[in-house]
């Protein structure tokens, strides 16, 4: 598994151009640049996102839990303008006090994690009351039809891409806590049926009721 995860990780950028040039690459822009605050990407893999921050981020923090996508997301950092913290860290563990972001960015990962649960538990721990999430995610179909071809297909989808096409993670969002404002479907581009639907979109974190005026003290995570 690890030369497995090696290889997967040297061949990454090469594997997502073609769907990179069809359109993902904008997906990525218009989710990722919406980001505000002190912001958290969580899986940042090679670092695809970085040229699609905007101004409006006042600190960058990227996790990475594979150790060789970590060393590309490192060089890649290097290569831009924007500083940015860069953690080894799953998704399922992360190591920031509760409340400490105003955005979370989650791209092409709740596909992939081990607990995907327990991942969106922690991305509504760490992100402040109002705090937003941003997300580009390939999720299991609603309709009942298409989630069964995705049922058969996914062991083909792990052997290929190592994650799964079935995850239901339009569910997993609201039933751990954050509250859904946009959500928008497509296709994932240059990718066999039973990848779709694509979904992006931004899930808030509630804030308490009594609460809209209470002043938060945060922990900058630098």
């Amino acid at each position: 598994m690890g030369l497995r995860k090696r290889i997967f990780a040297a061949t990454y950028d090469w594997q997502m151009g073609g769907a990179q040039r069809a359109g993902l690459a904008d997906l990525r822009a218009g989710v990722v640049s919406r980001a505000t605050g002190l912001v958290l990407e969580v899986g940042a893999g090679t670092g695809l996102n970085l040229p699609h921050y905007g101004p409006d981020v006042e600190h960058l923090t990227l996790t990475e839990p594979d150790p060789s996508m970590l060393k590309r997301l490192q060089r890649r950092v290097e290569q831009q303008p924007r500083s940015a913290t860069v953690l080894r860290a799953p998704a399922e563990r992360l190591p920031f006090d509760d409340d400490s972001f105003d955005t979370v960015v989650c791209t092409l990962v709740l596909c992939g994690v081990e607990d995907q649960p327990l991942a969106v538990r922690e991305i509504r721990r760490v992100l402040r009351p109002g705090g937003q999430l941003l997300f580009l995610e390939h999720m299991r179909s609603e309709d009942e039809r298409h989630a069964r071809l995705q049922d058969r297909f996914n062991w083909l989808n792990r052997a290929m891409v190592m994650c799964d096409c079935n995850r239901p993670t339009r569910l997993t969002l609201a039933s751990e806590g954050l509250r859904i404002e946009e959500i928008a479907e497509t296709d994932f581009p240059k990718a066999p049926p039973f990848i779709n639907p694509l979904v992006h979109g931004r899930a808030t974190h509630p804030t308490p009721v009594g609460a809209e005026n209470t002043t938060q003290t945060r922990a900058d995570p630098t």
